[in-house]
């Protein structure tokens, strides 16, 4: 495949006149804050993102913060975000980073890519940000530019392909000697594939790589890139007994270690009705609405009930509403619980 000439000068010199400055993570080369934004990026959006980083940030300023505190302290402070194993890993990152590298974060891309959830994209990131290593990165908006430009339309459900397309993305990096261009030049891919190259509607004329782009010449860019594969989402059907006392309180206990909502607080989860029925013994539980909630390989189809009692079923501890906001729960339950305290 021919290279498309002045790739990296192209999107270093966009970047510098029209890429995004207003982030609180830019402009920094501390590996720990990049790390975090980075991996709280994954997969959710901006917007939801600047929130969380800002309170991280005031709770844990440092990685030995961080690692110093609890695991339930950490999920507490990501209860909303989502993908909760990232905050799992984040923790034993952290952990790690103090325990193994005396507090200092390794300085190249592939001691990165070691540490608990640092992906090689993820590392790439924090190494050319921070350290100004010739790395690429590979999320999902760079390969979408990526396939885009050069017109790469191989299916990246097979790994052969995926690891062609890393190959591409590292001759396409500024060349040797243009290390000093490496943060810019990472920014403005992310910048592009976030605010011009975009899945849907892309804004082709705004992007200073229109005139060398294959799939914008051909005029099909938002068949790129190509990806097969579906993610298979299993149906499961939980009943949630919310057990509650007199005084409001509610029973919860943290989930097992693995599985969906590790570590976080939940009430008795029941997989089976006539498990709850028997667990009820004949108590009487109020049913509420069922709703479904999306995981990445679970589709939960959830039932509340809603059990006020003193003498509560399965292990726990009660928690009134000034404690239980505090803890980390998952998003479904605590908008239950907040439904509770309106009703």
């Amino acid at each position: 495949m021919n290279l498309p000439p002045g790739f990296a000068q192209r999107v270093t010199r966009w970047q510098q006149a029209h890429g995004r400055r207003h982030l609180p993570w830019q402009g920094t080369h501390d590996p720990y804050r990049v790390w975090l934004s980075e991996i709280m990026l994954q997969q959710t959006q901006v917007v939801t993102v600047l929130g969380y980083y800002a309170r991280f940030l005031a709770r844990f300023p440092d990685v030995q913060a961080l690692a110093a505190a609890t695991l339930a302290d950490v999920l507490a402070l990501w209860s909303g975000l989502g993908y909760y194993s990232r905050a799992r890993n984040l923790h034993r990152c952290a952990r790690e980073v103090v325990s193994r590298h005396a507090g200092r974060f390794p300085a190249s891309a592939l001691a990165l890519a070691g540490l608990p959830g640092i992906g090689r994209s993820t590392a790439g990131a924090i190494a050319a940000f921070c350290f100004g290593e010739r790395t690429p990165i590979l999320d999902a908006n760079v390969r979408r530019v990526l396939t885009r430009v050069l017109g790469f339309d191989a299916d990246l459900a097979k790994a052969a392909n995926e690891r062609q397309l890393w190959e591409w993305a590292e001759q396409l990096l500024p060349p040797a000697g243009r290390e000093r261009d490496m943060p810019a030049y990472t920014q403005g891919l992310m910048d592009l594939g976030a605010t011009v190259c975009l899945a849907r509607n892309p804004a082709c004329e705004r992007c200073p790589l229109m005139d060398i782009c294959a799939a914008r010449l051909a005029g099909n860019p938002e068949r790129y890139p190509v990806r097969t594969r579906k993610v298979a989402r299993r149906g499961e059907d939980w009943w949630l007994l919310l057990q509650i006392d007199a005084g409001g309180r509610c029973w919860l206990a943290p989930r097992p270690s693995r599985g969906i909502w590790a570590g976080l607080h939940c009430p008795p989860v029941y997989t089976q009705r006539e498990a709850l029925d028997m667990a009820l013994q004949g108590a009487h539980a109020e049913t509420w609405p069922s709703f479904t909630h999306v995981l990445t390989h679970r589709e939960l189809r959830l039932h509340p009930l809603l059990l006020r009692t003193e003498t509560p079923k399965g292990e726990g501890a009660w928690f009134g509403s000034d404690q239980w906001q505090a803890l980390g729960l998952p998003a479904p339950l605590r908008k239950l619980l907040q439904q509770l305290r309106i009703n």
